[in-house]
């Protein structure tokens, strides 16, 4: 089976139109090619991670993708909360420990970090998870430097901050922050010696360029983010883009798999829109080179898969779940 040459390996100096290159190839020669880079570069084993809204709602942003979003509350019914409390927090980390998560991930609706009890809070969440032996991830909104340090100070492993989409496409989503606002954060984090967790959703309109140039953007990173969560859109009624068509699954393998042969050393993260994939479609994305899921009930604000199911589909294909914690590490 003929296919397209493409330079692999350890690279920073992606071009869009290699990486357009590799969307758009047949399917099972971009698999194959991505299975040979994650076997040079990755073992056989998928990490579980746990994902917590600590913060739901009333986020000022207008991300049209976002049932958090204040300018769509109402349409979407997501009602705004405070901040959860610390222990109710670490209650909930120490559950996803016990199931098998070896990464606690914390969402805030904000669009920026604010100094004060709110942020001192989200610090004692992130120093209580490290001390479970898990893996602490928070994505907050923007950061200033001094934050970032603080959260580097607290022991955060990684901080996201997804690009989404492309910076052509980006003002079509949201109006109120400019894509070099979210570079500038990912500058931040870097700088503060925390890993990046950065990313992206497909299915909101964009085309295969727009996710090239995304890719683009992250494998020019030096170093390359070390988690990639790769989204399908969760078309959530009252959102603007609540009639938006279903994602291919295809797509979301490629996504995988290009993600995979561009940054070979990064965890591919499988993230929102799972729940709406086969066991099949989850197989064949691991296959391209996803070995991270997020695990448990929800994303967030929208339903995810069973972690159970999870487990037993993880086991029925012959991977490992990597870095399971003990409860004797709190």
């Amino acid at each position: 089976m003929a296919s397209t040459v493409i330079n692999t390996g350890l690279r920073h100096n992606w071009t869009v139109v290699e990486i357009e290159t590799l969307l758009q190839m047949p399917l099972l020669d971009l698999v194959h090619q991505a299975q040979i880079i994650h076997r040079e570069y990755q073992d056989d084993s998928v990490q579980l991670a746990s994902l917590l809204s600590i913060k739901t709602g009333g986020c000022p942003e207008d991300c049209a993708y976002c049932p958090q979003s204040a300018h769509y509350a109402k349409e979407a019914g997501v009602a705004k909360e405070p901040l959860m409390d610390v222990d109710d927090v670490l209650t909930k980390a120490r559950l996803a420990r016990e199931v098998g998560a070896s990464r606690f991930c914390m969402g805030a609706a904000w669009r920026e970090v604010r100094d004060g009890q709110d942020f001192d809070n989200v610090l004692a969440m992130v120093r209580g998870v490290r001390s479970l032996g898990m893996e602490a991830c928070v994505t907050l909104g923007m950061l200033k430097p001094h934050q970032a340090e603080r959260l580097a100070e607290a022991g955060l492993t990684a901080y996201n901050h997804n690009l989404d989409t492309s910076p052509e496409f980006y003002g079509q989503i949201i109006s109120t922050r400019d894509y070099n606002e979210r570079l500038e954060t990912l500058s931040h984090v870097r700088a503060a010696g925390i890993a990046v967790c950065c990313g992206g959703i497909i299915g909101m309109g964009e085309n295969t360029k727009d996710r090239a140039q995304m890719l683009q953007i992250l494998a020019a990173m030096k170093p390359h983010p070390e988690s990639v969560p790769i989204n399908a859109l969760v078309a959530v009624k009252g959102t603007p883009l609540e009639n938006r068509p279903p994602v291919d699954p295809l797509d979301l393998v490629r996504m995988c798999a290009v993600a995979r042969i561009t940054m070979p050393e990064a965890r591919v993260r499988l993230s929102a829109g799972r729940a709406m994939l086969s066991r099949e479609a989850q197989v064949l994305c691991l296959m391209a080179g996803a070995n991270s899921i997020f695990y448990g009930e929800k994303l967030l604000t929208t339903a995810n898969n069973d972690a159970e199911a999870d487990r037993q589909l993880i086991e029925a294909i012959g991977l490992k779940i990597s870095g399971k914690v003990e409860a004797a590490a709190a």
